[in-house]
């Protein structure tokens, strides 16, 4: 899919795309083909969560088939919500 995003945008050369949804994004009009080309890429940026999401509870489906060390895990998670919150305060 980014491959084929990646082309579609340089074919169409029509250089920097604004972030789908912002005021930039907003200010195009309706006919400007950036800014349906920022729709497929927000688009894409979902998929690809979305696959990871994916990749992620099959993984944690086989952690929990081999018995996972969850302290371990528990530590983990933590850590990951105090990185979030640190970014999100910075």
């Amino acid at each position: 899919m980014h491959l084929f995003l990646e082309a579609v945008v340089a074919q169409a050369n029509c250089g920097r795309l604004p972030i789908a949804g912002t005021p930039a994004w907003a200010e195009l009009a309706d006919g400007d083909p950036r800014k349906l080309l920022a729709v497929a890429i927000a688009g894409e940026h979902w998929v690809l969560r979305y696959q990871v999401g994916q990749e992620q509870r099959a993984e944690a489906a086989e952690d929990v088939w081999d018995g996972a060390d969850w302290s371990e895990v528990a530590r983990q998670v933590q850590r990951r919500h105090e990185i979030d919150e640190l970014r999100r305060s910075a």
